[in-house]
Formats: C-alpha cells, sequence, structure tokens
C-alpha cells in the first residue's frame, strides 16, 4: 500500500479528493482517507494494464477518474481489515 502512495502524484490525490467532496455516500467507505487508498491502489492496477469494470476509453480518460466511477458503482472488491 505504501508504493500506492509513494506514486500517487498531487495531481491526482487532489483530484480524488474533490472527487470525495462529490461523492460523500459511497457504499462502504467510512472516510476519505480510505476512498483516496482505495481509488489510488485501483489507479495504479489501470495504469498497469487492468482492464477498466465500466465503460470508458482508457487512452481517453484518467486512470483516477475511471477508478472513481468503479468504486461510485461498486465494481471494486475491497475487504476492511483491522491490524492489531
Amino acid at each position: 500500500m505504501a508504493d500506492t502512495l509513494e506514486t500517487l502524484s498531487n495531481s491526482e490525490a487532489t483530484e480524488i479528493l474533490e472527487n470525495t467532496r462529490n461523492n460523500e455516500n459511497l457504499p462502504n467507505i467510512d472516510s476519505k482517507y480510505r476512498l483516496i487508498l482505495l481509488a489510488a491502489q485501483r489507479s495504479k492496477q489501470l495504469q498497469r494494464g487492468a482492464a477498466p469494470r465500466v465503460d470508458a476509453d482508457p487512452r481517453k480518460a484518467k486512470p483516477t477518474r475511471i477508478a472513481m466511477e468503479e468504486i461510485k458503482r461498486g465494481k471494486v472488491n475491497f475487504d476492511i481489515t483491522t491490524e492489531k
């Protein structure tokens, strides 16, 4: 997860934060910080060649926008774990 944060550019992080203001009620996401981590990780997967799970042209849309749309539509599976 640390790799994901280190490779996330400031503009990508800003874009994710701006999208969180517009989408306050995202499914199963309890904080904007968790949303940033999830979107950053999915964006990284898309940049490495993963196929988008929504109708989007990866050549025209930024990976962060595609990732946010996937999260908004509930197409990204994730588990919240607690470390002790």
